[in-house]
């Protein structure tokens, strides 16, 4: 056999025009397959822009429930921190209450006849109650003290009484004692007798009606 012979190419029975038609009816079959099954690129991108959607809508809600968490969070060690002494506090205040008569029982025009000893007592008692006092608004615990006329408030004052009174209608009338506050909250309410008018002042617009059952 020649060297010619051996280097002619094989014939695998194909032609030219066979291979021309394969690769035809391969495109065919894969434009057959993207119309039937798969995702056209329109379709991918509406798929993909609304899982980006969802993603943004659950990273917002996320933040939104990390920040509500962080505020309640702050407010629960603002209220420990301000209301941490209530019990405390309510404690004291029979000792404030106690302070306060004692100053209050004393009659300053009758301590120029009293020796020196009695006086400088009743000003020990007098400035014990102020440093108590002062003590306690430093930890949020401020006293309340009502005068007559003033209005009522059902949130700081309780009603114990209505009685007739110079004072308008609805008003204030006396301070039978001194109420706390600590913080925002009412630690103990002042009682308080309202007035019911009949005096010079009932003319006035007052809030009538003043339940005194609490």
């Amino acid at each position: 056999m020649s060297e010619t012979e051996n280097n002619q190419p094989e014939d695998n029975g194909e032609t030219p025009q066979d291979t021309a038609a394969e690769t035809a009816n391969a495109a065919a079959d894969a434009e057959n397959r993207t119309g039937d099954g798969e995702t056209t690129p329109e379709e991918a991108i509406a798929k993909l822009t609304a899982e980006l959607d969802s993603m943004r809508d659950k990273l917002l809600r996320a933040l939104a429930e990390a920040e509500n968490t962080r505020r309640r969070s702050e407010k629960e060690v603002k209220d420990t921190r301000d209301y941490a002494v209530s019990s405390f506090a309510k404690d004291m205040l029979d000792v404030a209450d106690n302070l306060s008569r004692a100053v209050g029982s004393v009659d300053e025009s009758a301590l120029d006849d009293v020796p020196d000893a009695v006086k400088n007592l009743v000003e020990g008692v007098a400035m014990t109650e102020k440093a108590m006092l002062s003590k306690m608004e430093r930890h949020g615990v401020k006293k309340v003290d009502p005068q007559p006329g003033d209005a009522f408030d059902p949130h700081r004052h309780q009603a114990v009484a209505q009685i007739p009174s110079d004072q308008p209608n609805g008003r204030i009338a006396s301070v039978m004692q001194t109420g706390f506050v600590i913080g925002d909250r009412t630690l103990r309410a002042a009682m308080v007798a309202v007035s019911a008018g009949g005096g010079s002042g009932g003319g006035e617009n007052g809030s009538a009606g003043v339940d005194v059952s609490a």
